[in-house]
């Protein structure tokens, strides 16, 4: 918040400075007679590069927004896919094991579809459930001392693919908590508010067609802050990362008819 206000003070500064310079340069400086046409010629540049502006701001913001989304969905199918290597992988070690690394790996997909992925969508903390799982599925993967070269080589390739979801489930953490940054959110409702106030300082509006036109520059303005919204969730309901690489893999029971953890 106090970078907003940092921002906007900071905008609100410079538009005096202006306005100020502009009064003291017509005070002492004498009026032309053709002054009122260049006026507004001069009106309609800053109109323009008020568009041109706005539009910059725009393509940054969904720039920005669809990387975050983009990284978000990379980093849940690394993770996804790592965890499924390891319950393929898991066929190479003795029964017992086996058994224990598939139930493990079949646990933490479940946790994080069940019970992580509200929480994302919240933007709430995750908890360190999900690292536990992990822990015991390494503990799980280790090379037992009986163990032989094949089932030894088997168990590293385990845990390296453990090494790989780790640092995938770490950034899927961070993306969990990314967002827009709220200085660009309110340079786009400033945008947003200079470029409907230009529709009334020309007058727009005053045939169908005109209305028309301010009514789809309206209309598409808010279908676009309200994109960059949703895409700043990477994990939201509308238009964010699914859990479709996990259950892609993973049998995943219905949360209304599973036992409770």
């Amino acid at each position: 918040m106090n970078q907003v206000v940092e921002a906007l003070v900071i905008g609100l500064v410079g538009a005096l400075i202006a306005a100020g310079t502009v009064l003291v340069w017509h005070r002492y400086r004498p009026q032309d007679a053709d002054e009122g046409d260049r006026g507004e010629e001069a009106a309609e540049y800053m109109s323009m590069m008020i568009a041109l502006l706005y539009a910059l701001l725009l393509g940054l913001a969904l720039v920005s927004v669809w990387e975050m989304r983009a990284d978000a969905e990379g980093n849940t199918s690394k993770e996804a896919g790592a965890l499924h290597q390891i319950a393929v992988l898991s066929d190479g070690l003795p029964p017992e094991q086996r058994r224990r690394v598939e139930a493990l790996a079949e646990e933490y997909a479940t946790h994080v579809v069940r019970d992580e992925w509200p929480l994302m969508n919240r933007r709430e903390q995750l908890g360190p459930t999900g690292w536990e799982i992990l822990g015991r599925l390494r503990a799980a993967a280790a090379a037992a001392p009986d163990s032989t070269p094949a089932q030894q080589v088997t168990s590293l390739e385990v845990l390296a693919q453990l090494s790989d979801l780790d640092e995938a489930r770490r950034g899927r953490e961070a993306n969990a908590e990314d967002s827009l940054s709220p200085v660009l959110w309110a340079g786009l409702a400033v945008g947003a508010v200079l470029s409907v106030c230009i529709l009334f300082f020309f007058g727009i509006g005053r045939s169908p067609s005109q209305l028309v036109m301010a009514m789809g520059m309206v209309a598409l303005t808010v279908f676009l802050g309200y994109l960059i919204h949703q895409l700043s969730m990477p994990f939201g309901d509308v238009a964010g990362v699914d859990t479709d690489p996990f259950t892609r893999y993973f049998a995943i029971p219905d949360s209304a008819t599973a036992p409770p953890p």
